[in-house]
């Protein structure tokens, strides 16, 4: 069915890493019926039902305040509709499979009907989610003598930006953008389809590799219907050649199964390499569910200096990815533009990214996995009152479902669930252990910069200590890293007693005693630079004053690098950042992506060795 899309955007399979083959989907983008509920009445006025009148249309994946949508309203919408037909195709064949309804994103909290029927709902904006609405079409199907017919479907999405109970992001508070708040985005915003899939189904896969044990964990989670006698299959290939098949019986509930990869090539930054994986779930008398996924063998570990990567240091040279687009603000496109950023991110050096205040499509992390570029999971926080505990259950929620939606991607390498919050708060620590229990293979980071928080055992909070500062000099900056006692990386001015040595007690950390900050821990400068660079004519502004000439802003970048790369205490950075977002002008790329600076100027400096790479 896919060579039959070309017409319709963004008409690539949504989730590359769980694809079960050309005919099992359909692509459900394009022109949807669109009505603007300021008054929130809609379910009142039975917007779902046939007889209602929409006033205009929207091109679906599109957010109404881009431009791609056709739409381009850009003031507040507090709830919007979406209605389309949908046809059945030929041969899917609900007496013996199931029909899901798939979305990539619908910022807020989305409802759905089937015609008249309402088939559930999701809260969360960031992240995917499905129903099973095999249901409410079979009813379609035997009110018209048991054959496939089209039938209404409809999307009600409440947004509330200025609420404290939904994560918004960068998304402006106010009508206009401002400061680093951009253009809202309200409603679906990524890819709606359609799959056909037997009733005897795999609902999740979680791939762990083990580089040391030469193994892979593959743990799959069937759907609500589970057939006695179930078998699993899996079949590992390297360039279309079988490595190994084996079977195994399949369990009530998940089925954990490991596969030897003795000598397997490793995956890694800047030289990825990736296996095929064949999944097949057979039950008697049940259709054979197939499942075509990738998989890479690459490890993470924290050491008190830095993080491995296959056991060998690896500096993180990284760049702050906001993930907006001028014509499409949360959505790309196209799929080209995902895989090009992160290809312009590496023509500067950077070997990946921190993700930030957004949830990226997976199509993006499918690109990072085959480019081989490193990135580090954050949800889109800011907005969220964090120290208001009647908030915690929507978050836990998502940021669960985030995690287990990209935990088998191997360029995520580490995790972090705020940004920039509070200090005092024991929500912070709860979802840091919650987090590390979802995944206790990638570190994981509880609140990048200005705070870190005790768990609530009561122990440190974070894997890994990150900072932010913004200092255009990099002798002050140094002044604020400077090494303590054992040679690591401390970053503050004030020394306090410990046990066997001096520890310095971080100055963007105030509420940090000895029991959070360990100087075992390694050290991240996860925001710096972030320097303006603008025409002349261009209002917008960046951090410090900027640069009079294109050689100052060089020798300004490439200080602060080279002072960050040589210190023997600093595990990574995070430049700030990829691109211009509308009025911030500190991107090494305008909004449009046009470089501002020839790839070698600014290279140079990323490349070099670092001083914890030997």
């Amino acid at each position: 069915m896919r060579n039959e899309l070309s017409d319709i955007p963004r008409s690539e399979y949504p989730r590359p890493q769980f694809d079960r083959g050309e005919k099992s989907w359909i692509n459900l983008n394009g022109k949807w019926e669109f009505e603007i509920d300021h008054g929130n009445s809609g379910v009142s006025r039975r917007l779902y039902a046939a007889e209602a009148k929409y006033g205009s249309e929207i091109v679906v994946p599109f957010c109404p305040e881009s431009k791609l949508s056709g739409v381009e309203y850009k003031d507040f919408m507090r709830c919007v509709w979406y209605r389309r037909r949908v046809e059945l195709p030929e041969g899917w064949d609900l007496e013996k499979g199931r029909v899901l309804l798939n979305f990539g994103a619908v910022d807020y909290f989305a409802q759905v009907w089937i015609n008249d029927e309402y088939a559930g709902a999701h809260k969360g904006g960031y992240v995917s989610f499905q129903l099973d609405v095999t249901g409410q079409i079979r009813k379609i199907v035997a009110e018209n003598g048991g054959k496939n017919v089209e039938f209404r479907l409809t999307v009600r999405a409440e947004d509330d930006t200025r609420s404290v109970f939904q994560p918004s992001g960068k998304q402006s508070f106010d009508f206009y953008s401002a400061g680093c708040h951009y253009t809202r985005t309200t409603g679906i915003w990524q890819t709606v389809w359609m799959e056909y899939v037997p009733r005897h189904y795999i609902r999740q896969m979680f791939l762990t590799p083990d580089v040391k044990n030469e193994k892979l964990s593959v743990r799959l989670r069937p759907g609500r219907y589970f057939a006695p006698g179930s078998q699993i299959r899996l079949t590992v290939k390297d360039n279309g050649q079988i490595l190994r098949s084996l079977t195994a019986a399949a369990t009530y509930g998940e089925t954990e199964i490991d596969v030897p990869m003795p000598g397997a090539t490793l995956w890694e930054p800047g030289k990825p390499y990736l296996y095929d994986l064949e999944i097949e779930l057979t039950a008697p008398g049940e259709l054979t569910d197939r499942v075509n996924a990738y998989f890479g063998m690459r490890s993470v570990e924290v050491t008190p200096k830095c993080i491995l990567i296959n056991g060998r240091p690896v500096f993180q040279r990284l760049i702050l990815d906001q993930g907006f687009y001028p014509d499409g603000i949360y959505t790309a496109p196209d799929d080209s533009e995902l895989r090009a950023d992160v290809e312009r991110s590496m023509a500067y050096g950077f070997n990946g990214a921190r993700l930030h205040q957004k949830v990226v499509e997976q199509r993006f992390l499918y690109w990072a996995d085959k480019l081989g570029y490193l990135c580090w999971g954050e949800h889109a926080n800011w907005g969220y009152d964090v120290c208001n505990p009647a908030t915690l259950g929507a978050y836990v929620n998502e940021w669960s479902e985030i995690v287990e939606r990209d935990y088998s991607s191997p360029s995520i390498v580490g995790w972090c669930p705020f940004n920039e919050t509070p200090k005092g708060d024991d929500t912070i620590g709860t979802i840091y252990c919650l987090t590390k229990r979802l995944d206790p293979t990638r570190p994981v980071i509880d609140t990048s910069g200005w705070y870190h928080h005790l768990a609530p055992d009561n122990g440190p909070g974070t894997d890994v200590f990150d900072f932010h500062d913004y200092d255009q000099q990099a002798s002050s900056l140094a002044d604020k890293i400077r090494s303590c006692a054992g040679g690591g990386a401390g970053n503050g001015s004030d020394n306090i007693a410990g046990d066997g040595g001096v520890n310095v007690v971080p100055p963007y950390a105030p509420v940090t005693d000895r029991s959070v900050w360990r100087p075992d821990t390694p050290y991240f400068c996860s925001e710096f630079g972030g320097i303006l660079w603008a025409k002349s004519d261009e209002a917008g502004w960046g951090y410090g004053v900027g640069p009079a000439t294109e050689d100052e802003f060089i020798e300004r970048f490439g200080s602060l690098v080279t002072m960050l790369l040589n210190d023997p205490g600093v595990c990574a950075f995070c430049y700030t950042q990829l691109t211009d977002v509308e009025q911030e002008k500190n991107g090494l790329y305008t909004y449009k992506r046009e470089p501002k600076f020839p790839y070698e100027a600014l290279r140079q400096f990323v490349v070099a060795k670092a001083a914890i790479e030997g």
